[in-house]
């Protein structure tokens, strides 16, 4: 009798899969290995390359010192207001820094300029990974207009597969709700396909790379 409905059809194949088995037919095949080649460059170039072709700006900082001053040179430089952060390690830096901030949610609708760490840098993408359970919380890096990342070259790992073991490894059981992966300013072309930026997230995107690493 034949098939009178796509379901049916789909189940049929499903059943036939698993009676008509077949070998595999690449057996050495080593599914575990990585399908990218790794990265010649220094992590911190790497994701400095991948994260400014994807839109954003990149700011290497040799220490916490320099990423205040030039966080600092930003605000004054674009006249930026309204800058949020929920983060208290984050609001004692830009307290010795000198510069204003809200943290109280209330006002988070009229945030300009939000402020976050994030959990991993992803070098070969340049993305940002952040969470849930990072103290910014869900909103902050959505309702934000400009997004400013302070993030430390500890933080950068390859791939995607790397960040989720880490973060894995970091909460344990506890896994975030959500872990999302920023790739550069929002944007879509999706308005009379024209390209536009700042649509449903931040219009700019910054990282202010601390470097944590030190040779000799």
């Amino acid at each position: 009798m034949e098939e009178s409905t796509t379901k049916e059809k789909i189940l049929k194949k499903i059943r036939d899969a698993i009676i008509y088995k077949i070998d595999n037919p690449f057996p050495k095949a080593d599914y575990e290995k990585s399908i990218y080649n790794e990265p010649d460059e220094n992590p911190d170039i790497a994701f400095a390359t991948a994260f400014t072709k994807a839109g954003g700006k990149f700011v290497y900082c040799p220490d916490e010192k320099s990423a205040m001053i030039n966080i600092k040179t930003l605000v004054n430089e674009k006249k930026l207001t309204n800058i949020f952060t929920f983060d208290p390690e984050i609001q004692s830096f830009l307290t010795i820094a000198n510069i204003d901030f809200i943290k109280d949610a209330r006002y988070l609708q009229s945030v300009n300029v939000g402020i976050t760490y994030c959990e991993f840098l992803i070098s070969r993408f340049g993305s940002i990974v952040i969470s849930s359970l990072m103290k910014s919380g869900r909103r902050l890096p959505v309702f934000s207009d400009i997004h400013i990342v302070l993030a430390f070259s500890s933080q950068i790992v390859p791939g995607i597969k790397e960040a989720l073991a880490g973060i894995k490894n970091r909460y344990g059981q506890n896994i975030p709700s959500m872990i999302s992966i920023i790739t550069g300013p929002s944007c879509t072309s999706e308005i009379e396909n024209t390209f536009v930026t700042g649509v449903h997230g931040p219009r700019e995107q910054y990282v202010f790379l601390i470097d944590d690493i030190k040779t000799i």
